[in-house]
Parts: structure tokens; sequence; C-alpha cells
């Protein structure tokens, strides 16, 4: 099962008056583990990029879902509560997701999260949408899996299995390498109901 992992690259980026600038931008991929969530960025980024670019950070992120609009580039992060009752103690429990969804604002990424969910059989609400500093989402690409994947095994190969372990590398290394990058999404301090209002008085 893949899950998602926030990579920061740092490279120089032309900007549009014609300078250079040094920035450091995160990308969200789908991937199986650290070694091949790198080995993605290097694939899918490194072609656009001109000049190195260096790898700051990576981290698993969680997300139960991801909603792309073609008519949209900037990624709302949402945060989705709502109450489940255990069926044998009868409790109940608050649980959270988060959500990624394409929008171009804080109002129509409200709106876009409740119609994407539309269907779910639980009430829940929408505490916090956050604009998220993602420039692109890559997600998984079987095309891309097959040409950075390593050829199918082959007798020399599981003959000489030990001779090649010391090119493996260890998920342990890169687990210390991750950053906590709830530092770098800036929260939108205007909330849907604030919004909602303001178009309420603008129509008047």
């Amino acid at each position: 099962m893949n899950s998602w992992f926030t990579i920061k690259v740092k490279y120089t980026k032309q900007l549009e008056d014609g300078r250079l600038k040094r920035v450091t931008e995160p990308y969200l991929v789908d991937a199986i583990s650290f070694t091949d969530a790198e080995a993605r960025i290097y694939e899918e980024v490194g072609t656009n990029i001109k000049g190195e670019f260096l790898i700051t950070g990576i981290s698993k992120t969680d997300y139960a879902d991801i909603f792309y609009y073609e008519d949209a580039d900037d990624w709302y992060k949402c945060k989705l509560s709502y109450v489940s009752v255990d069926a044998d103690s009868g409790k109940e429990k608050k649980v959270s997701n988060n959500f990624l969804v394409t929008a171009s604002s804080v109002k129509e990424a409200y709106e876009r999260i409740k119609e994407s969910l539309s269907e779910m059989t639980v009430t829940f609400e929408i505490p916090s949408i956050m604009l998220s500093p993602i420039v692109e989402v890559l997600p998984y690409n079987p095309d891309l899996d097959v040409e950075i994947s390593r050829r199918p095994m082959e007798e020399s190969d599981i003959d000489h299995g030990a001779e090649d372990s010391s090119e493996d590398v260890s998920e342990e290394t890169e687990e210390e390498e991750q950053e906590d990058d709830s530092n770098v999404e800036e929260e939108i301090e205007s909330t849907f109901e604030d919004e909602t209002s303001n178009d309420d008085e603008d129509e008047k």
C-alpha cells in the first residue's frame, strides 16, 4: 500500500522579473517507502528543474484523500472531524482526517470538500482550512515505477545477492532526515463563515 511523502526540494528558481532566487519548495509524492519517494522526486522533478537541486527533507504525511480540480493550482489542506461509535462498547470517539483539494479560495475549498464527501454516511465538520505550500502532487505512476524499479531478478542475482547487500539503503537513516512540515503550512485566518457573511453583505 502506498503512502504520501512530503519532500522539500531546494534549488535556484528564476522569478518572473528574471532574478534568480534560492528557494525550498515542498512536493507531495505517492510512494511505498522513503527510498522510493526519493527516487520518484529525482525522476519527475529533476527533468523540470534546471541546474542542481537538493532534497532537504522527507517526511511521511497522512492524507485520507486528495481531490484535484483542473481549474485551480493552489492546494488547500482541510481538516475533517466526525464522531465514530464503537460497535462493541458503544463509546463515542472523535476522529479527525486531513484532505487536500485544489481551489482558488478558502470558500471554494470548503464547497469542494463538502461536494466530494457528500456520500459520507456520518455527519462531519470542517474545523479548519489552510493554504498548503505544496507546489505539486505526484500520484502513483505505474509507468515510472517500471522505469525506476530494478530489472527482474535473474539467477545470477540470486547467486550473488549477498555481494550486493551493500547497495541497500537503510530506511532508519532516512527516517532520521524527516522534518516536521507543520511550520511550512500557512493557516488562512479567514474562515468559510467569514467569507459567506461578506458575500451576503455584498449582495445587500
